[in-house]
């Protein structure tokens, strides 16, 4: 085995090292239950405090999409004029001019999301202040949303939801309630996400990463020019970047740039810092619901799709590209095309493969070079959406497949479908199916009306030399546009670059695909979740279907491939499958 392979074993197991406890941690937090890390508590309260929110309350999940959907309408409005104004603000020592509204449009939507779709370069497009201000606080607030919105889930589906948590909450307000969102959001802040990021900015600052207030810095080159490089307090914000499965890089090439990612040891921290979160959920799902065989069964279906997405990127890319073997040209490295020396092929693919399983969107090549085949498995990803998933909304997706996977083995047992003693009604199962259908829906219609107007250019005069976005024609220019929407609609953010995005037509498109495929997806599993707190619990008996075991993970896993194969494989046969079998 080589050492390039060795390298991506190793990243992997070291994140599932670590994942272990930190869902441990992650329960415990979640749970309120004493821990060291109460030492925060004066300043949580102070935050309370400060904000006018009461955490003592319970909340049912009307009241926490309520309180969520309300302060993300306040960001948004923040970050619109913050980016239209930016060089009237302090900290812009480039000089950099201020964003257009369209462009601010889609930039302030995609970080509130936690998409971090970039239609913009890094360098040019953003000051220090809004890099630091916008950026970075949304890459915490829109990760903690998502955290705090599947705590509510797991209490839901917690044996005692409804009970006090102490040492902040007083007793339960029902069978409805679900926790206070406010005290899930700020501990998702203050106990799991800044202290993980203060770790990996420290790694990546003393590694090389700037983490500096001044300006381009002139340098002269080997062969003797002057060159203007940006620098800037980069380090923190990638971090958060990775952690937070946000993926928006301070520069344009995000970690390809060998100032955001400068060496092999970076790479691994970067790399596992995109993971370890949404694996760490995992297994506080079954911490919190003290029944780690269950979630002991949710990893292993999504590993089983993570790992089969990773070998195959992993074997195309090492096995070259066929155009240029065809020319008679050895590729001893495999296809190197786009990616760095420093990483090589097989770290690029698994980064790849790692950053669309998770919505975090982040590069360290450039997707657009990769083979076919990868490209393919990079969108399938997200078109599943499931597989560890975006911190939070990751498994609330996969709760999705859960409910309906329920429902389907009732069926089929000719028993009333049950979920950890609740009955799964006709609500539920038909809430479930909306959210799993409007997935596909958002994509393929986005990509239907792109490619329209691509062709009819000449008709759609709104648009913005609209004949000038596309610059690959064919089977790899569908591609572009299949790609662009489906990391749009899966909050990944990552894309393949040979599509001129920014102008009005993809920043508003895009932008209303953000939006439906953030926030509808949370609102069906919490309404699900509320549904369910409030009904009795049915004490398990010999024909209750067991959700914990091998038969039911091969049934749910059955399931997302069944209905990603049917609902995206015309569109992949169109595009990247068409440009592998033309090669």
């Amino acid at each position: 085995m080589n050492t390039e392979l060795l390298g991506v074993i190793a990243m992997y197991g070291l994140t599932l090292v670590l994942a272990i406890p930190l869902g441990r941690y992650i329960a415990r937090i979640y749970k309120c239950e004493k821990h060291w890390s109460d030492f925060l508590l004066p300043l949580e309260r102070a935050i309370y405090r400060l904000a006018g929110v009461d955490a003592t309350k319970e909340m049912t999940w009307k009241q926490h999409l309520k309180a969520l959907l309300t302060i993300n309408l306040v960001w948004f409005v923040y970050g619109f004029f913050a980016l239209i104004f930016q060089d009237k603000l302090p900290l812009n020592p480039d000089g950099n001019a201020g964003q257009t509204p369209d462009l601010a449009f889609n930039t302030v939507i995609s970080f509130v999301v936690n998409c971090n779709l970039q239609h913009y370069s890094g360098e040019s497009g953003l000051t220090y202040f809004t890099q630091l201000f916008v950026v970075m606080f949304f890459q915490f607030v829109s990760a903690a949303t998502g955290m705090a919105a599947l705590a509510a889930v797991f209490k839901a589906m917690a044996p005692g939801a409804g009970a006090h948590c102490s040492p902040l909450l007083g007793r339960g307000a029902g069978g409805e309630a679900l926790g206070n969102f406010w005290m899930h959001f700020t501990r998702s802040i203050t106990r799991i996400l800044m202290p993980l990021s203060l770790v990996v900015a420290f790694i990546l600052a003393v590694r090389g990463t700037p983490m500096t207030f001044d300006g381009r810095s002139t340098v002269t080159t080997l062969e003797g020019t002057e060159q203007q490089i940006t620098q800037g307090p980069a380090a923190g914000m990638v971090a958060i970047k990775q952690l937070g499965t946000n993926g928006g890089g301070f520069f344009g090439v995000n970690s390809s740039h060998p100032l955001e990612n400068p060496d092999y040891l970076t790479n691994m921290v970067e790399s596992i810092a995109i993971l370890l979160i949404p694996i760490a959920l995992v297994f506080a799902f079954g911490f919190y619901l003290n029944n780690r065989r269950l979630s002991w069964t949710v990893f292993g279906v999504m590993t089983m799709g993570f790992a089969l997405f990773a070998t195959g990127s992993i074997l195309a890319e090492r096995a070259g590209n066929p155009s240029i073997t065809a020319m008679g040209i050895e590729q001893p490295m495999g296809s190197m095309e786009g990616k760095e020396v420093r990483f090589g092929a097989e770290a690029s693919a698994f980064w790849g493969i790692a950053t669309t399983a998770t919505s975090n969107g982040s590069v360290n090549a450039m997707h657009d070079s990769m083979t076919p085949l990868s490209g393919a498995l990079q969108m399938l990803d997200m078109m599943i959406n499931a597989f560890y998933g975006g911190v939070g909304v990751g498994f609330l997706n996969y709760y999705i497949f859960i409910i309906i996977g329920v429902f389907i083995a009732g069926l089929m047992v000719g028993r009333t479908p049950e979920l950890l003693g609740r009955k799964v009604e006709a609500r539920e199962v038909k809430i479930a199916t909306l959210i799993a259908l409007l997935h596909p829906f958002l994509i393929l219609v986005a990509t239907a009306i792109a490619s329209y107007t691509n062709t009819h250019h000449g008709d759609a005069a709104w648009t913005v030399q609209p004949a000038n976005w596309l610059n690959n024609r064919g089977a790899h220019g569908f591609s572009e546009m299949l790609y662009e929407n489906t990391s749009a609609a899966a909050n990944n953010g990552s894309g393949f670059e040979g599509l001129g995005d920014n102008n009005f037509f993809w920043n508003f498109l895009t932008g209303l695909v953000l939006i439906l495929g953030r926030y509808l997806p949370i609102i069906g599993p919490l309404a699900i979740a509320g549904l369910l707190a409030a009904k009795k619990v049915v004490p398990a008996g010999g024909g209750t279907l067991r959700t914990d075991t091998a038969t039911f993970g091969a049934l749910t896993f059955a399931l997302i491939f069944i209905l990603a194969a049917l609902s995206f494989f015309p569109a992949l046969a169109l595009g990247p499958l068409a440009e592998y079998f033309s090669m």
